[in-house]
């Protein structure tokens, strides 16, 4: 049995300044993210981690490069942990978007047309991409523990194959920054092990 490990990427510029910014590059992560980084790779140093797959996006590539730091393993660059394309939206801030088109992270969930038609990446295409690399990682890194970094709806997408969960479970559900998110395999099924796991010290501090 292994287990395929998520890590959302670190806090990033866009996250303090509330952004959509999807994927524009040259969004860095910020001294934060960059400490929240080293802390998850010192934690996955007792993890026997064989392989670390991250999405191209800065953000991810920069926080999958220090948890390889930590346990001396090349980062394998993979386009289906990219971040949402958020299409019209993107580089528009939280607030703008919610005052022009309401909560379009529901209609999001929801799989609403509006989202289409604003250029954005439906909820089942990424769940299709997530599960793609999930089913790469089993086939060639069998009983192997795998570090997946990406971004939070990726995660979303893979939790929401396992657990029923609601529109609005998914909205309000955060997945921190930085932390785990750990999922067992066994013969192709899964089972959840860990959501946002991180070092203690963090769950005093703002995610």
């Amino acid at each position: 049995m292994g287990s395929v490990i998520f890590l959302r990427h670190g806090q990033a510029k866009n996250n303090i300044e509330r952004i959509l910014t999807g994927r524009t590059p040259g969004v860095p992560l910020t001294e934060k993210g960059i400490e929240q980084a080293e802390k998850a790779a010192k934690f996955l140093e007792h993890m026997n981690i064989s392989a670390i797959y991250s999405s191209p996006i800065e953000r991810a590539k920069h926080t999958a490069e220090i948890v390889g730091k930590h346990n001396s393993l090349d980062v394998i660059i993979d386009d289906r942990l990219i971040e949402l394309d958020m299409g019209k939206f993107t580089g528009v801030p939280y607030d703008e978007i919610f005052s022009s088109h309401g909560n379009v992270f529901m209609k999001f969930y929801n799989g609403e047309l509006e989202i289409a038609h604003n250029g954005v990446e439906t909820f089942s295409e990424v769940k299709k991409r997530v599960l793609g690399i999930v089913d790469h990682v089993v086939e060639n890194h069998p009983d192997q523990n795998v570090v997946l970094v990406t971004h939070m709806d990726p995660i979303k997408a893979m939790l929401s194959t396992i657990v029923d969960l609601t529109p609005e479970n998914l909205f309000e559900l955060i997945i921190a920054n930085a932390s785990l998110n750990i999922f067992r395999e066994h013969k192709r099924k899964f089972s959840i092990s860990g959501l946002n796991v991180m070092d203690p010290s963090r769950f005093n501090q703002d995610w």
